[in-house]
């Protein structure tokens, strides 16, 4: 398989993060995800047995995406938090549309989704507060790279904003 290949349970994670993003979860049904990621029903029965089963494929997917980031974090040239601050927005990445998807799933009181987002949120809390020496500091650079991500993922991005944070934590030593 050529390296940009996708393979067909990643094709229907996609489809199925895709429409969780673009139409919300009552759209994303087994049929509208079949269609979107162009494999037959049975195709994605063959790899899914259910809905629920393709909200456990996106999370476990969700958390090896994590993972990963993390370990970018923690070896990260310019360090964690020039890292954290610089990937808090939405590049349309996988892992940004895993991320949204997922968020979209808690907000229905999936204590799965939540509990992944909660994971991810205390692997980068980890990472900053190991950096820093400070849990304060640490959560404080983490509630600032949950605005940004929030302003960027709304739309209501401030085009300087981060180099407004960059300033300030300059002025404090941080960076």
């Amino acid at each position: 398989m050529a390296a940009t290949e996708r393979s067909t349970r990643d094709r229907l994670l996609d489809a199925f993060e895709t429409l969780l993003v673009t139409a919300g979860s009552r759209a994303a049904t087994l049929d509208a995800v079949a269609a979107e990621a162009e494999v037959s029903k049975g195709g994605l029965l063959y790899h899914f047995h259910s809905k629920d089963e393709l909200v456990e494929g996106m999370l476990t997917r969700l958390r090896e995406q994590g993972e990963a980031d993390v370990a970018k974090m923690r070896t990260a040239k310019k360090g964690p938090v020039e890292f954290y601050l610089a990937t808090s927005v939405n590049t349309g990445s996988n892992f940004d549309r895993a991320l949204v998807a997922a968020g979209r799933i808690a907000q229905e009181n999936d204590s799965r989704a939540s509990a992944a987002l909660a994971d991810l949120r205390e692997g980068w809390f980890t990472v900053l507060r190991e950096h820093l020496g400070d849990e304060s500091l640490a959560r404080t650079i983490q509630l600032i790279g949950d605005g940004l991500y929030f302003d960027d993922t709304t739309g209501l991005t401030e085009k300087n904003a981060l180099k407004h944070v960059r300033a300030v934590l300059k002025r404090l030593d941080v960076l």
